[in-house]
């Protein structure tokens, strides 16, 4: 009796946590995932899309770029056509000892469905350039709601003024100051995406370990651009762990349970992937040395019609409770 009114009392408070967080994301802004990021380094603009216009469908998303963020790539989407506008820059920048006068000023999302329920992200990397710490960069987005529906996210908050006073505050990232180390343009812990055959890795990252742990946890998120549904088959890294498994944690009857995926991880054509703590995840088993945030680890994937790919996968601190309980 006494396990059954514990299990009761955990689904309640798991049901109350999700529904107080729906009303803030039926009324938010378009903001960006990550608010802050160094000075002269490269960045990964992810654009949050959390509505569309007064009910409407979102059909098209457009983000002006701001001087001085340059050497911009847009992330394809499914059901998406993207168009680059191009141009001259207001000033010549330096990228790593060549000079840079012009290249994309806005990305346009086109032609795309977006309904009103659901969100999306967008998502852009590039590079600041001279651009002081301290400055809030602003990312202007209008989103085209099919012929009649628009909403622009163009306000700046002035000094002293909070962006929550606003009614359509631009998403803004907030550039700081270089570490201790007095490193700029340094790419640790930033993970660049990478293509292979139909397939994009948009995202990759190891939870640091605590001295001691055997065992990690490895997580990417793969878009399938593709007409043809892949399959993620299996994972190995270079050195300093025994084996990697695909796994999934769910929530069964109110309990966290987690099983190994012997046949991999179905990417679906058209569709992402996303592998995240407490659903899908690699286990890396047999760690001689526990992972610390900082380091990258080199690990190989290999795809079902793909094929192969190495990356990069920087280890990073996450937020305690979202890691792996061994």
């Amino acid at each position: 009796m006494r396990s059954e009114s514990i299990t009761m009392f955990k689904s309640k408070i798991f049901t109350s946590l999700i529904l107080s967080a729906l009303p803030a994301a039926a009324f938010a802004h378009a903001t960006l995932v990550t608010p802050e990021a160094p000075a002269d380094s490269y960045y990964l603009a992810v654009l949050q899309v959390p509505h569309g216009c007064d009910g409407k469908a979102t059909t098209e998303v457009q983000i002006k770029l701001p001087e001085g963020f340059i050497a911009a790539q847009p992330m394809p989407k499914p059901g998406w056509e993207i168009e680059i506008i191009k141009g001259k820059y207001q000033k010549t920048y330096d990228n790593h000892g060549k000079p840079v006068a012009e290249g994309p000023l806005e990305i346009r999302w086109k032609n795309g469905n977006l309904p009103d329920e659901y969100y999306d992200t967008f998502t852009i990397s590039g590079k600041f350039a001279d651009i002081a710490a301290g400055t809030a960069v602003p990312f202007v987005t209008t989103q085209i709601c099919g012929t009649d529906g628009k909403a622009v996210w163009d306000q700046i908050a002035k000094q002293g003024q909070s962006h929550h006073d606003l009614k359509n505050p631009a998403p803004v990232v907030t550039l700081t100051a270089a570490d201790e180390h007095g490193h700029h343009d340094d790419m640790a812990g930033m993970f660049m995406p990478v293509t292979v055959g139909d397939l994009q890795i948009t995202s990759a990252a190891i939870k640091a370990m605590t001295p001691g742990q055997p065992v990690g946890g490895g997580f990417v998120t793969v878009v399938n651009n593709g007409k043809q549904d892949d399959r993620l088959v299996s994972v190995t890294v270079a050195a300093g762990a025994e084996r990697v498994e695909l796994h999934e944690m769910a929530m069964n009857n109110d309990i966290m349970t987690m099983r190994r995926l012997a046949d991999g991880i179905p990417i679906a054509a058209g569709q992402t992937v996303e592998m995240k703590p407490g659903a899908l995840h690699m286990m890396i088993m047999g760690v001689a040395k526990p992972f610390k945030a900082g380091e990258t680890v080199r690990a190989t994937l290999t795809f079902e019609k793909a094929g192969k790919v190495e990356i990069d996968m920087p280890v990073k601190d996450m937020k305690p409770g979202m890691g792996h309980k061994m």
